[in-house]
């Protein structure tokens, strides 16, 4: 039985050591409209499980997207994608469930 602050980790998970930074960013759509984007959660972390929790917790749809440069295959990693301004939610998130640290997320916008 998982325990609900940790989707999709191994119990001997531990917390992100090598310096990666987890950047969370929103861009304006059109009108009062906005996507929220999480990029640089640690590999060992299962991306879908935690994308399925942030939309029922945050009530908000959102697809996992992948990243590259053009020509390119997904080289980039893999970004969640969120609708609406869920910048403090994702960080509280991720935070409670220690996926990161708090010096490893950063907050870009507005």
């Amino acid at each position: 039985r998982r325990v609900h602050g940790s989707p999709g980790f191994d119990d001997d998970f531990q917390t992100n050591d090598t310096g990666d930074h987890v950047h969370i960013r929103i861009q304006q759509r059109n009108g009062r409209k906005c996507l929220t984007t999480v990029q640089g959660i640690p590999e060992k972390a299962d991306l879908k499980k935690i994308l399925k929790v942030f939309k029922k917790e945050f009530c908000c749809n959102g697809n996992l997207a992948d990243v590259g440069e053009e020509g390119e295959e997904s080289s980039g990693g893999s970004v969640l994608q969120l609708q609406g301004d869920q910048r403090n939610n994702v960080k509280t998130f991720l935070l409670k469930a220690k996926i990161v640290r708090e010096d490893q997320i950063t907050i870009h916008g507005y």
